[in-house]
């Protein structure tokens, strides 16, 4: 009789647009593991801000924000394609919380303490039984510091401006400019790495990828060698 094959909590860490979503998906579709998308949560809770009147230029408005957490519902559904979306108070907002108005902010909401600690409680509630793959800023080193699995993607400013202006191109977006891209992610850059709650940074045990030159098959196979590593050591 073949033996069970054990379930791991996967932590896939790095800066915006580093293509770590794009890996964790097809990672988990793989080996058969639930997917979260730790950044669509706070693109999320930013949308609901945003909507609500919550934030003017670069302030927002943290009092109504955290009174209002417990009324922000984030769940995950799969279309008739395969692809997950994101649900805020029951609506797809998938492709609003893509837009350019709400990662022009998103860093901003993210570096709140009260919406990193509820968003952190739905996530470890979330992995609670393992078997999963998350993705974000914090999850090797917050969320899920135990976890067996832990990567940090990285790659330069402007390999990841390039792979999101494409991106947003391929949606549709044709009067968003890539310098208007590249100073986003870096400002984000800065912002998750200094930010006071949570900061982004590699936990110690984290394994490093670089995937500046690497194709999206070579960055999924380097990922399922890892786990295959991971799940059999």
């Amino acid at each position: 009789m073949k033996k069970k094959q054990r379930k791991i909590t996967i932590a896939i860490d790095g800066f915006s647009s580093s293509g770590k979503s794009t890996m964790a998906k097809q990672l988990a579709k793989t080996i058969g593991y639930a997917y979260i998308d730790t950044g669509a949560m706070y693109r999320a809770v930013t949308l609901y801000a945003l909507d609500h009147d919550m934030i003017h230029d670069d302030e927002v408005d943290v009092e109504a924000l955290t009174a209002a957490l417990d009324d922000i519902v984030i769940t995950f559904g799969v279309g008739k394609d395969g692809a997950s979306f994101t649900c805020l108070n029951g609506r797809d907002v998938e492709r609003e919380i893509r837009s350019m108005r709400v990662s022009d902010k998103v860093s901003l909401v993210a570096a709140i303490g009260a919406v990193r600690r509820a968003m952190v409680r739905q996530q470890q509630a979330m992995g609670r039984d393992k078997g999963i793959v998350m993705d974000g800023r914090d999850i090797g080193t917050v969320v899920f510091p135990d976890a067996e699995m832990k990567v940090f993607v990285n790659a330069s400013a402007e390999t990841r401006a390039r792979r999101r202006y494409d991106e947003l191109r391929a949606k549709g977006d044709t009067e968003i400019t890539y310098e208007e891209v590249l100073a986003n992610v870096q400002e984000r850059d800065h912002i998750d790495s200094t930010r006071e709650e949570s900061p982004l940074r590699r936990a110690d045990d984290a394994v490093d990828l670089d995937n500046s030159t690497m194709t999206i098959d070579e960055q999924n196979q380097w990922m399922l060698d890892l786990y295959n590593k991971c799940i059999n050591a």
